[in-house]
């Protein structure tokens, strides 16, 4: 078999076999198939796009390319969620203890921030003393003794997707449906799980801009699952501004306490981790419909059952329970500037995207995997859109400490940019656009409804 006929294949538009995408996918972990060739496959997919077949079967040998997760010995149907990524977005924070109160085990493997986006591991380690690292054996013994453990990813989980992903980010391949969605879902099934929720991302701060490709991109994924027996469901949300007030990550740990304590109350962050909650519970056998398990976990918000789940997980993983209670135990930034509206008005839009990277310039975030990050750094909005502003009031603070001081001027600059005034409101925007399933899809009509 030659790589150079694989590629003609593809570049003519015709369907892959198992073996090929194997072959392919084995030269990728092993180094036997040199980059051109892997880019040059990489972009005739991206012209040519891949059958449902193919991208599953092309996601399953980037699954097994690695280590594979067995978590046969976790009691439960183990369910998984999984953001494309977004701003302000700390669902994972308030699901992990939310859904394991609710009975369903949570046995997550998370990431770390890159770019405009924060990741869940950094905002965990801004908790004194939470270990992110742990064996296969303690991972599990933690998920069955109280149900849920949130740890890094193993560093040999699908290899190929990580090589191949290099490629393409400097291929000008990166935005490519078969190609996004085998990647993700390469690492969910290689991690273990026997159903997976997948909230899809759409607008100016996520990966997919549009609503036409956010939900290409998750009937793909959709797909995926069902094609190797994985019960998937993704949510398409949006992503036009930030979903919650903190970004960065000691901050949006606060702000993720807050909901588990019963603050912010129907704010798009509560309402969403309620939906996405949800439908854990759906597939985890814990509930029938969404309707009847949104009260649910309200209820175990509200007797305070999620926040005690939440202490049990930074204890197990080695940390101070009482950050749970106390968020001036978390890091904290040395300086705290204002940023004020320059004129009154309504406000437009709240561009989630620019604030992402503002944020990272002040520290919060990594332009590259191996840059340092400031726990403490970031930004809290206090102002969304559809609001309405007075000249000189609070829009937003800046969380920063001396080492990002030269930033400061340049990040006030982009804040206030991201802030558009204008004379009269703009019609809100859902917070939920569409969900999918493998029946099809069911686009919303309200707010937060699916």
């Amino acid at each position: 078999m030659r790589t150079v006929d694989i590629i003609a294949k593809k570049r003519d538009g015709k369907e892959l076999t198992e073996k090929e995408l194997n072959f392919l996918i084995q030269g990728a972990t092993d180094g036997s198939i040199p980059d051109y060739q892997l880019s040059a496959w990489a972009m005739a997919v991206y012209f040519r796009g891949m059958t449902d077949r193919e991208t599953a079967l092309l996601t399953l040998a980037m699954a097994e390319s690695g280590e594979q997760m067995d978590l046969s010995r976790i009691h439960g149907r183990k369910v998984d969620k999984h953001s494309t990524g977004g701003v302000a977005d700390t669902t994972t924070l308030i699901l992990a203890p939310l859904v394991a109160a609710a009975g369903v085990p949570v046995a997550k493997m998370s990431g770390r921030g890159l770019g405009h986006t924060g990741g869940t591991l950094d905002k965990l380690e801004a908790i004194p003393g939470y270990r992110i690292e742990r064996s296969v054996d303690e991972f599990i013994n933690q998920v069955n003794a109280i149900g849920v453990s949130v740890i890094g990813q193993t560093g040999n989980i699908a290899p190929a997707d990580k090589n191949l992903y290099s490629l393409r980010d400097v291929t000008a391949t990166v935005n490519s449906i078969p190609l996004i969605a085998s990647s993700v879902m390469s690492k969910k099934i290689a991690s273990g799980a026997d159903a997976i929720v997948l909230d899809v991302k759409t607008g100016q701060g996520a990966f997919m801009k549009t609503l036409e490709d956010s939900v290409k991109l998750a009937q793909s994924m959709v797909a995926i699952g069902s094609e190797v027996g994985r019960e998937t469901i993704a949510v398409v949300t949006d992503m036009d501004e930030p979903l919650g007030h903190a970004i960065g990550n000691a901050l949006e740990v606060k702000e993720a306490m807050q909901v588990l304590r019963g603050e912010l109350r129907d704010s798009p962050l509560h309402k969403l981790s309620l939906l996405l909650g949800a439908h854990m519970l759906v597939l985890g056998g814990k509930a029938q419909a969404v309707d009847e398990a949104v009260p649910r976990l309200q209820s175990l918000i509200d007797d305070g059952s999620a926040l005690a789940k939440w202490r049990e997980l930074i204890a197990a993983q080695g940390g101070d329970p009482r950050a749970a209670d106390q968020p001036d135990l978390l890091p904290s930034a040395d300086y705290v500037e204002p940023v004020a509206a320059p004129k009154e008005g309504y406000l437009a839009s709240v561009a989630a995207e620019e604030l992402g990277l503002a944020a990272m310039h002040l520290g919060a975030g990594r332009a590259t995997k191996d840059d340092s990050i400031d726990l403490a750094a970031g930004i809290v909005i206090h102002k969304k859109s559809g609001e309405t502003v007075q000249q000189g009031e609070l829009l937003a603070e800046l969380h920063y400490n001396k080492k990002a001081q030269k930033e400061v001027e340049e990040v006030r600059s982009r804040v206030l940019e991201a802030f558009h005034i204008a004379e009269r409101p703009n019609a809100a925007k859902p917070l939920v656009y569409a969900t999918v399933t493998r029946n099809g899809i069911v686009y919303s009509r309200n707010e937060g409804e699916a």
